[in-house]
């Protein structure tokens, strides 16, 4: 449906701003976070006459720009204390006294590192860029005085009137105008904003639906509020720091503790004399090596290859990586928090189920009903017409074929659906013309409901042979098998509402003049206005286990007397001035009495392929499912059972709608006595306890195996995500897939949006994107495995390699009197950081210890990820045990071992240092790959074949010698050797438990 709508970007008017009388009021305005919202009087069609300059309608994803992305980048890294550091000791080397050896044994490092981010800070801006300007640069048509233009989205300015087609997506704030339906009426989805791909009926403004085609003939404008908190609004984090970047933040604080200490010892043993303050930050700057600068280079480049790996990975094939420096948050979940439409349901509604209390028919049997319904339409058309009229008599069971098109009959006549056709419109596009081309073949027609159980229903029963053909506000029409058309005038609607939970609809038949009430909904509302039956409520239930949405269907027939009657009373109701809603709902009431139950029906929330199983290896993985759904309580409930986030054996604990202090704490006590329960709670019910008691509700809620929050706002899911992080401190994620879900994924430590039927907004703000919910469990269970196993032993191999030769430093500078001189100078250290093990230690990141297949078949072994065993101040301490003694012995071994001159202990030392180096690489790896080999040996030969140009800090004529080689390989050999046996005796006796999987 083609319509003129009129542009109102409020949800940019954030950026708007008031004039300023000067420069610092603007400087000011500009620093200051919160800008002043205010409302906007627009001119129809003409933007020129704004008062105020009004921000584009582009999206911007983009971190930076061309200004702050320096500096930008530049903060982002000197924020961690490890790089402020190296800039702190780098800089000191300009000051002579406190130089130590060669500035690019300082600055080439660090140059390095920054050079390395930079580049990829600027790799994923030019991708966000991108991704920008993909949805910046969709067209649209705008009306001017001269006609249609095409502009792009980023272009639309307020006051602009654009003409949004068919299946288009509008792009901005807008007020309905004008549609070329004549009624006014247009259908449109609002999944963008809540989640719910449903169509809602939208009726243009009524003055401007009545204009001339020509809007630009009336001269108009529109007076707008300024914004308001509503779900068009949500907030976001800037950047994102992953938990092992803190932990290991916090470990370099605590080696940088050790390095002053140590600095401080060595002075002391000096005496403090002469100027002792330089010499402690001559040591300082000798230790430096203690933290290894590579450490932030390695992470970086490790969590990129990581990301890599999860975009080519065939298993889950269409995955994006957009935020690369968390990918190992993946490894340490404990909360999961799920949208559940287009997420856990792809919101496609099957009809399943049909019974009618003798006989139940399902999928596999609905061809019996297509042909009792043709069997009966052909009896309508040749019998009735010359059948004698019935006669009175005792009344007889009606035959399964009669109860049959009596139930079909008021599925297909009990609802709001309004079938659609496609128009072809001419091509200027003028309403007026969209009626001349109708196609009403079946095959161009759709339908649209702001339920998708009802278009199931009518779907349904077109499949079985009763098709709607055509609704207007006044009447509809029915299709036979035989091609009949039956037409019925509507006389009323009661439409359903969340607090009645039922639809009621009384219509003519104009052929026989007949009026009939017909109504469906929710059991527990149809239960005590049907006639008394023994089969209701046990189907209710088992369909309700099945997972299947259930709706009963009853009518009641009426005289003409009745329904005159139940008129004017329902007109007088609707005419008094108080309580009038409790009168015209008592007036309904007294025509819903033994009203004649028909059938009930079974619909299905169609499932997002594989869910059941996912959500099962997760709940095994021990991450806690909470799903936040818009939806209502019902709908969540039905859902949770059917992709069992709610086990079959386990009770669900309904909350009860709580609207003060009271009524929280009572049932707050009523929750706490339940006991490995699921919770249901409502978003009001919700924000009421969080208001009184938060700390107790969440307590509480969070000992559930499963949480459901239904009714939620996008506001409120966000704030579950940092009530969960503030009073549990553990690692949450976040998974969406619409516009609603953006503020729950920015919340939340991990971001993970659906790219699906709801657009590309979750997918963008978030920081993994996947294609289908399915693939969360090999993103989890392999990749977050990996990647944080990986990290952890990528990041406390490097800090070892930093503290073996800090440790030799130690031991070499008290031997020679605590003088503050370096053991190794120039290239000796850069070329150890760097070509002799850089490619090794690297090589970690391509390490498993289990493999993805065995990771997925036993979800236990997460859990234990959960705890962060993995890196600790227990791992790290074993880490600094075996520096400090690897160190010592390479030291000590090379200072008793030399014999004439000193640059042969330089020679030994330093070349059982990279052995060991190269030896405990291949001592901590889980899982040789090939790559890993290539590396090992490539160091080794770099290391060789350099020693042909390290003349100036070797003696060439020594390394060539037989001692040379025997004091090099015992020193080696007594440094590893001791824990090579340790890590044997440590797996035959104490494995670890994906050992014993993998053995």
């Amino acid at each position: 449906i083609t319509s003129y709508i009129y542009f109102n970007p409020l949800c940019k008017l954030a950026t708007d701003t008031q004039p300023r009388i000067n420069c610092c009021d603007c400087l000011a305005h500009i620093c200051r976070r919160k800008k002043e919202l205010k409302a906007r009087t627009v001119w129809l069609g003409c933007p020129e006459k704004c008062e105020e300059k009004y921000p584009k309608n582009a999206i911007k994803n983009q971190k930076y720009n061309i200004f702050t992305f320096v500096p930008g980048v530049l903060y982002q890294q000197f924020k961690f204390f490890l790089n402020l550091y190296f800039l702190v000791v780098a800089c000191s080397q300009f000051v002579p006294s406190l130089k130590i050896g060669y500035l690019y044994t300082y600055w080439a490092p660090l140059g390095f590192v920054l050079a390395v981010t930079v580049v990829r800070e600027a790799v994923d801006e030019v991708r966000r860029h991108q991704r920008d300007k993909e949805m910046n640069s969709q067209l649209y048509s705008k009306l001017t005085v001269r006609g249609k233009i095409q502009v792009k989205s980023s272009d639309i300015q307020v006051g602009d009137m654009i003409i949004v087609e068919k299946n288009q997506r509008i792009p901005a704030d807008m007020i309905f105008l004008r549609t070329s339906e004549k009624n006014g009426a247009c259908f449109i989805r609002t999944d963008q904003l809540d989640g719910e791909t449903d169509w809602k009926l939208k009726v243009a403004v009524g003055c401007t639906q009545r204009l001339p085609a020509d809007l630009f003939s009336v001269s108009a404008y529109v007076y707008a509020q300024r914004p308001q908190l509503d779900i068009h609004s949500f907030e976001g984090n800037f950047t994102r720091v992953g938990l092992l970047d803190l932990e290991l933040n916090r470990l370099t604080k605590a080696l940088f503790l050790a390095q002053v200490v140590l600095s401080v010892v060595m002075v002391a043993l000096q005496g403090f004399v002469g100027p002792w303050f330089r010499n402690l930050f001559r040591f300082i700057v000798l230790f430096s090596y203690i933290i290894p600068i590579s450490l932030r280079v390695n992470l970086d480049m490790g969590k990129s290859a990581y990301g890599w790996m999860i975009m080519k990975d065939e298993n889950i094939p269409g995955t994006v990586v957009r935020t690369s420096t968390i990918p190992e948050e993946l490894g340490r979940l404990v909360y999961l928090l799920t949208d559940k439409t287009g997420t856990l349901t792809q919101n496609e509604m099957i009809f399943k189920r049909l019974h009618l209390g003798t006989v139940s028919y399902g999928t596999d049997t609905m061809d019996e009903i297509q042909s009792h319904i043709v069997q009966l339409s052909s009896c309508v058309l040749t019998v009735l017409p010359i059948a004698p009229p019935s006669l009175p008599g005792p009344k007889v069971r009606k035959s399964v074929s009669s109860r049959i098109h009596e139930a079909v009959k008021a599925i297909a006549l009990c609802h709001n659906v309004t079938p659609v056709y496609e128009s072809h419109a001419s091509v200027n596009g003028e309403p007026e013309s969209a009626e001349a081309d109708q196609d009403y073949s079946d095959d161009n027609r759709t339908y649209q409901a702001s339920s998708p159980d009802e278009v199931a229903l009518v779907r349904w029963t077109e499949s079985v042979g009763l098709t709607l053909v055509n609704r207007d506000l006044t009447s509809l029409q029915l299709k036979t098998p035989s091609g009949q058309i039956l037409s019925f005038h509507i006389l009323q609607i009661f439409p359903f509402t969340s607090e009645s939970k039922r639809m009621g609809i009384i219509v003519r038949e104009e052929s026989t003049g007949e009026i009939t009430f017909y109504m469906k909904g929710a059991d527990v509302a149809m239960a005590s206005i049907v006639q008394y039956n023994d089969w209701l409520e046990e189907e209710c239930g088992n369909m309700a286990r099945e997972g299947l949405r259930t709706l009963v269907v009853a009518k009641k027939s009426l005289s003409e007397e009745q329904y005159q009657d139940f008129e004017n009373r329902y007109n007088q109701a609707k005419l008094s001035i108080h309580d009038r809603a409790l009168k015209v709902a008592a007036v309904v009431e007294s025509l819903e009495r033994e009203m004649e139950l028909l059938c009930l029906t079974g619909v299905e929330d169609q499932l997002q392929a594989d869910v059941r199983p996912t959500l099962e290896l997760l709940r095994n993985a021990g991450i806690k499912i909470w799903m936040l759904t818009g939806d209502k309580l019902e709908t969540a409930t039905c859902i949770a059972k059917s992709s069992h986030l709610v086990s079959r054996n386990q009770d669900i604990h309904v909350f009860r709608p709580v609207s003060n202090r009271g009524e929280a704490h009572l049932e707050l006590n009523a929750f706490r006595r339940k006991h490995d329960c699921a919770l249901v709670i409502s978003g009001d019910s919700l924000e009421v306890c969080l208001r009184y008691y938060e700390h107790e509700f969440v307590e509480l809620a969070c000992q559930c195996p499963a949480v459901v929050c239904c009714r939620c706002s996008p506001t409120q899911k966000a704030q579950i995500v940092r009530l969960l992080q503030q009073h549990t401190a553990n690692r949450t994620c976040a998974i969406g897939d619409g516009g609603n879900d953006v503020s729950m994924i920015q919340a939340a430590d991990c971001g993970i949006g659906i790219e699906g039927k709801e657009g590309k907004q979750a997918s963008l703000a978030a920081d993994f994107s996947i294609t289908q919910f399915k693939h969360i469990g090999r993103l989890l269970m392999v990749h977050g495995r990996n990647s944080y196993k990986r990290s952890a032993a990528l990041g406390q191999f490097v800090m070892h390699r930093g503290m073996i030769i800090s440790t030799m430093q130690a031991v070499f500078s008290s031997i020679f009197f605590f003088a503050s001189v370096p053991l190794y100078q120039g290239f000796l250290m850069v070329g150890y950081a760097t070509i002799y093990t850089m490619f090794p230690v690297f090589s970690l990141v391509l390490d498993q210890d289990v493999k993805p297949e065995m990771a997925l078949l036993y979800p236990e072994l997460y859990k234990d990820l959960t705890k962060g065993r993995s890196l600790s101040f227990k791992t790290f301490l074993i880490w600094v045990l075996i520096s400090v003694y690897q160190g010592g012995i390479l030291m000590y071994g090379a200072l008793v071992l030399f014999e004439s001159e000193f640059v042969h202990v330089v020679a030994i030392s330093f070349t059982a240092l990279i052995l060991t180096e190269l030896l405990m690489v291949a001592l901590t790896i889980r899982t040789w790959h090939w790559l890993m080999v290539v590396a090992e040996f490539f160091s080794l030969g770099c290391y060789l074949a350099s020693l042909a140009f390290l003349n100036e800090y070797f003696d060439l004529s020594f390394i060539t010698t037989w001692p040379f080689l025997w004091k090099v390989s015992a020193i080696t050999l007594v440094s590893c050797l001791p824990l090579y046996i340790i890590k044997y005796l440590k797996r035959k006796f104490s494995p670890p438990s994906y050992s014993k999987l993998s053995s």
